[in-house]
């Protein structure tokens, strides 16, 4: 008995408490505010602008009647404004009406109804049918407006929120409200904008305003099929930050009572600096138009860079521009995201890597020279530099940019020391040696950048001496933007290798709860003073070599040149029909103390069976104003 009597008055509370929980109902609101995301300097990139919505939520009592008589009062405060689905008004006159639609159906038809011959559905379907255009021209005005009202009423699961009316202004929106009809609520839905217009959207993502069903998982996370959530970039990749909490409603007498307020989700702030963002984006635009009226430059649509800081992996500008031209009209689009997706033929700037490969190996030391020449295999065209170098070492074949030099090297790394017309059969462990270290700067391997959906680039396929020379020169494995990003950054970083990041730190309010640190990945396996050649090679390419100009010769750079020759789909019809050059430019300022590493891509300026032999020089005068640029502020 005493056990009895403790249940019944000791544990009372927890007990109602435990009946009100299962008894009360509840609803969440339909949106809360994402949090923002910032640059580094605080600038709003992505904010929440607020949109007046009016919702209804069905009680399991309320009456059609009921539905009818509050979609003519919001016709009537709302002046008439909202137009009627003129194809519904049959079936909304059975609605009303729902009498004179009895005796659209005959006796005999009732009778088969009865015997279980004719469905319910199809005597409605047989009513509707049957609706004239004279019944339907006897709704009044009002009757035809507040069908609009009762369809979004009854439209979906009769537990969700429907929206009503939205981006409404203040005054209506109080109007209504104040009308106090049952089931009706208002709710400031929270939608994205962008202050800054289309810079960098690609890259910051997009939100849906449903649940894909890709993302059917969060269901398990505490989502509705009706929450917004981040599909795309940043607000994909850090969506467990930005999500806001939503308000709690409690369902009392038929109406909402607020029990809880909607929360704002998390900042995010980013190592991203817009002033130097939107430079470097009107740089682009200004090279690009001009560029645009040069010989041979019709498939030349578009141009990208990166700036990070090497010892951290900080990236401060990301741009992709595509430039759109509608006869004299032109515009840009932002393709920014495409620096992680996009894989390109990057041509000489590998060549650091290519030289860490042989040093590997043995098949060359500090000071190693050839004569530059063409290598000739059996059965094999043969393959040159750009011109003819004359004796080279190392050293001097970065800065000059030898194909023969790294040629030579790869038949050596494969167990051949080159004669004229020699056969040389490799295999993939001799690809393998090139990848493995190539991947180890970020070559061809995941970067870590914080971004969905990054891809690492694309290996050929094939195994033959000829692909393994242009493996070498960066003429065969597509890699990128990113991917040149980290490489650059390590090389700079004395052979030291960390992710890539976008974020700096995340704050809930203005406490910061996530510092996002670098983070270290690998270490090249290398000597030092083999890192420090390969940074003498990249300062002489600078200084007297194919970078010559791409920065003001003043400043103390260490970079490298790509040119590639490629095959691309210039109709979009599946074949590879033009052959082009791309250009690549990799860099970091100053050499002894780097704050700056820069990468700048543009695929197909030139076209090579063009009416001239002019090519562009794009890439170089995009380089030279990004510098000019960063290192004059």
């Amino acid at each position: 008995m005493d056990r009895v009597i403790t249940l019944a008055y000791s544990k009372h509370d927890y007990y109602e408490n435990k009946y009100i929980a299962i008894n009360e109902q509840y609803t969440y609101g339909s949106t809360a505010p994402r949090g923002r995301i910032l640059d580094i300097k605080g600038n709003v990139l992505v904010d929440n602008k607020g949109v007046n919505t009016i919702l209804y939520h069905k009680s399991s009592t309320i009456t059609k009647e009921k539905e009818i008589d509050i979609a003519k009062k919001l016709v009537s405060i709302t002046n008439y404004q909202y137009m009627y689905d003129e194809d519904k008004l049959g079936d909304y006159f059975l609605v009303l009406y729902p009498d004179i639609g009895d005796t659209l159906i005959s006796e005999r038809e009732y009778d088969l109804y009865k015997k279980r011959k004719l469905t319910k559905n199809s005597l409605e379907e047989r009513k509707r049918e049957r609706v004239t255009t004279e019944q339907i021209n006897s709704l009044t005005l009002e009757e035809k407006y507040s069908s609009y009202f009762y369809y979004l009423m009854n439209e979906g699961y009769m537990y969700d929120n429907k929206v009503l009316l939205k981006d409404i202004d203040d005054a209506l929106y109080a109007v209504i409200l104040e009308a106090n009809l049952e089931g009706v609520f208002g709710e400031v839905f929270w939608e994205r904008a962008y202050p800054y217009g289309e810079s960098l959207k690609t890259v910051l993502g997009e939100i849906s305003n449903s649940l894909p069903n890709e993302k059917k998982d969060l269901l398990d996370k505490g989502y509705t099929l009706n929450d917004k959530v981040g599909i795309s970039g940043l607000e994909e990749y850090y969506e467990e930050y930005l999500k806001g909490d939503k308000a709690l409603y409690k369902i009392v007498n038929n109406n909402l009572e607020l029990v809880k307020e909607a929360k704002k989700g998390k900042d995010l702030i980013l190592e991203i600096d817009m002033d130097m963002q939107l430079q470097i984006e009107n740089i682009i635009k200004n090279e690009m138009i001009k560029n645009r009226k040069l010989p041979n430059t019709e498939f030349y649509k578009e141009s990208f860079a990166l700036v990070s800081e090497p010892a951290t992996g900080a990236i401060k500008a990301i741009v992709g521009l595509r430039m759109l031209t509608n006869n004299k009209d032109i515009s840009f689009q932002d393709v920014s995201i495409n620096v992680i997706k996009n894989a390109y033929t990057v041509g000489s700037v590998v060549k650091g890597a290519s030289m860490t490969v042989g040093y590997q190996n043995k098949a060359i030391d500090i000071g190693t020279t050839m004569v530059d020449s063409c290598v000739k295999l059996a059965n094999i065209p043969a393959k040159c530099s750009w011109t003819r170098l004359g004796r080279i070492n190392d050293l001097q074949a970065l800065a000059v940019s030898s194909n023969y030099y790294q040629f030579v090297t790869a038949l050596k790394v494969a167990g051949y020391n080159y004669t004229y017309n020699m056969e040389a059969p490799v295999t993939d462990d001799d690809f393998n040696k090139y990848r493995d270290t190539f991947a180890s700067y970020g070559l061809g391997n995941m970067t870590g950048i914080d971004l969905p959906n990054e891809t690492t680039g694309l290996k050929g396929g094939k195994i033959a001496p000829d692909l393994l020379m242009n493996l070498a020169i960066g003429q065969y494995d597509l890699y990128t933007p990113v991917g040149l990003l980290q490489y650059i950054n390590t090389i700079a970083n004395n052979g030291n290798r960390y992710k890539l990041n976008i974020l700096k730190q995340v704050k809930d309010e203005e406490e910061v709860i996530y510092e996002n640190k670098s983070s270290f990945l690998n270490k090249i396996d290398l000597e030092e003073k083999y890192i420090k050649r390969i940074q003498a090679g990249f300062r002489e390419v600078m200084r007297t070599g194919t970078g010559y100009w791409y920065a003001n010769p003043k400043l103390n750079a260490a970079g490298k040149t790509g040119t590639s020759e490629s095959y691309f789909d210039s109709d979009y019809n599946g074949t590879l029909d033009s052959y082009v050059i791309s250009n690549t430019f990799i860099m970091y300022a100053p050499m002894d103390n780097p704050r700056y590493s820069i990468v700048v891509i543009s695929p197909n300026t030139a076209n090579l069976k063009g009416k001239s032999s002019y090519q562009s020089q794009i890439n170089r005068l995009i380089a030279r104003g990004i510098n000019d640029y960063l290192f004059t502020n």
